[in-house]
């Protein structure tokens, strides 16, 4: 009988869900994955997080279907043109037009009730505070606020045998330092998707804000980068 704590971990098939994927079992924990068809125009990425689900051998991989187009606000869901060729320090200036508005928060309740109805203590997802694209969701006093709403919003919260944990080790990490190590966990991220705006075979465009990143990732770790890339 496996001894393993049961984690949801929180896996949209990029780079870094993948990478905390690997950290949660590393880290001893049996994931239930959770994966949002959100209304997100690109959504290849669905079908990514399921076989990257399968491929780590996850018992249980849930889609969750929400509508955040009915809200709109976001290039990623509403008829907002994705940003292309921006610099380092124009991807580092001001909360950028791929913000969808309160999607952790969001996806974060969905994972809450997830982990009360699942026995699980124990929430994982790859927000990242450095080298990133200025999200206020993915701050370090996000997180903390949220995990205490974890544990004030829930009967398991309330009553349970421990509290509730929010995951982030992602958080102080540069995006080469995810890729070494996701790369040391065996992560094959060729099989990962973090484009805004793929091709419609499922390429990288190779010019948004996350293909930058992504790039700029490899190479500072001085690592081969697997991805194809449209551009």
């Amino acid at each position: 009988m496996s001894t393993a704590k049961p984690a949801v971990v929180l896996l949209s098939g990029g780079l870094d869900s993948a990478t905390v994927l690997a950290i949660a079992k590393q880290q001893g924990f049996d994931p239930v994955t959770l994966t949002f068809r959100y209304g997100q125009r690109h959504a290849a990425e669905i079908d990514v997080a399921a076989r990257l689900a399968e491929k780590n051998d996850v018992k249980r991989h849930v889609v969750a279907d929400i509508d955040l187009r009915a809200f709109g606000g976001s290039a990623l869901t509403a008829d907002i043109d994705v940003p292309k060729h921006r610099s380092d320090a124009e991807i580092g200036e001001g909360i950028p037009v791929t913000y969808v508005p309160a999607r952790n928060t969001v996806f974060l309740s969905y994972a809450l009730a997830l982990a009360e109805t699942t026995q699980a203590f124990d929430v994982f997802i790859g927000v990242n505070a450095l080298d990133y694209s200025g999200y206020p969701d993915c701050r370090p006093a996000f997180v903390k606020a949220f995990e205490d709403v974890m544990n004030l919003a829930t009967k398991a919260g309330v009553e349970g045998e421990r509290p509730f944990t929010l995951h982030t080790p992602l958080i102080d990490m540069t995006k080469a330092d995810i890729v070494k190590k996701g790369t040391e966990l065996g992560v094959d991220y060729a099989e990962t998707l973090s484009c805004y705006d793929p091709t419609e075979d499922g390429r990288h465009c190779g010019e948004c804000d996350a293909c930058h990143l992504r790039k700029k990732g490899f190479r500072e770790a001085g690592l081969d980068d697997p991805t194809t890339y449209a551009a």
